[in-house]
């Protein structure tokens, strides 16, 4: 296993639309840093704009890391990313440059800072097996093996799958690796809304219908970019049965109960250091420069 040095690393965290990514590129203008990705979508390639994936402007300014590592329906998971991004890290460090974590994905982040030891994943023949089963079926199946149903989300047939592969047994995780700066973003319900609103009817305008179509006609609507926010809810658009308007507010309300889900995810973590937006950037500036004279 590969193992972050005892170096500085910064992470910048919170919800969607926040501005977690132009916070990050303005750290890493000006103390030397590049940039590694922790959102699960942007490491898929051709889901560019409904991903709000950084521009080629962003990408000239500083170097990125962990995006466009997959096609849109390769399967991927939280323990190939920690194992891609301490190599990023590392690289990093190797080359005497701060390394900046910036994303939205909880799962991805604590992995990495709090290393998640993960568990070996079931054969194609057990999950094709459980995947064909109703979820009551796999309610009463865990019930059968003394599984606890109530330790994980009920509704969540991929969780109550992954309870049975693994026989309930959890990831364990350590303390917080030494030297991280945990830095999260955090807007009023207004600012957000608004933030969200406008977001993505800037990716309307850009061509998101478009992006969306090109993706079903080469990969089918089971495609896995095609189930995230953003994407799966153009189906019935394309199906003639939800119109333009009503395909862009479904988008909006995901994205604000995405938003919902990632806010309470970071507010259990009490190493973070909160920031209401619009950020103070001279406040984010003194933290980080007393975080870095002390190491």
């Amino acid at each position: 296993m590969v193992a972050i040095n005892i170096q500085p690393l910064i992470a910048i965290v919170g919800s969607t639309a926040t501005g977690k990514s132009a916070l990050a590129i303005k750290i890493a203008q000006q103390f030397d840093g590049e940039i590694i990705s922790a959102d699960s979508w942007l490491v898929r390639k051709n889901i560019d704009i409904g991903t709000a994936k950084p521009s080629k402007k962003d990408l000239s300014l500083i170097k990125h890391h962990l995006i466009d590592l997959i096609n849109a329906d390769d399967d991927f998971s939280a323990a190939i990313y920690k194992k891609r991004a301490l190599e990023v890290i590392n690289d990093i460090y190797g080359r005497n440059k701060l390394p900046i974590l910036v994303g939205g994905t909880g799962l991805y982040i604590d992995a990495l800072l709090y290393d998640y030891s993960f568990l070996p994943s079931s054969s194609n023949d057990l999950r094709m097996k459980l995947n064909s089963m109703s979820l009551s079926q796999l309610h009463s199946l865990a019930i059968d093996k003394g599984l606890a149903l109530d330790s994980i989300d009920q509704r969540n047939k991929r969780r109550v799958i992954r309870l049975i592969e693994t026989n309930g047994m959890i990831p364990t995780k350590s303390e917080i690796k030494a030297n991280v700066l945990l830095i999260g973003l955090n807007s009023s319900r207004k600012d957000l809304e608004e933030n969200i609103q406008r977001r993505i009817e800037e990716m309307f305008n850009m061509g998101l219908a478009d992006e969306v179509n090109e993706l079903a006609n080469k990969y089918g609507w089971d495609c896995q970019a095609l189930k995230g926010i953003g994407y799966h809810e153009w189906k019935l658009y394309f199906m003639g049965n939800q119109s333009l308007e009503q395909t862009k507010q479904r988008i909006v309300k995901d994205t604000l109960l995405l938003a919902k889900r990632q806010t309470t995810w970071f507010k259990r973590n009490k190493s973070i250091h909160w920031f209401l937006t619009p950020v103070k950037y001279s406040m984010v500036e003194d933290l980080i420069t007393t975080y870095l004279n002390k190491n």
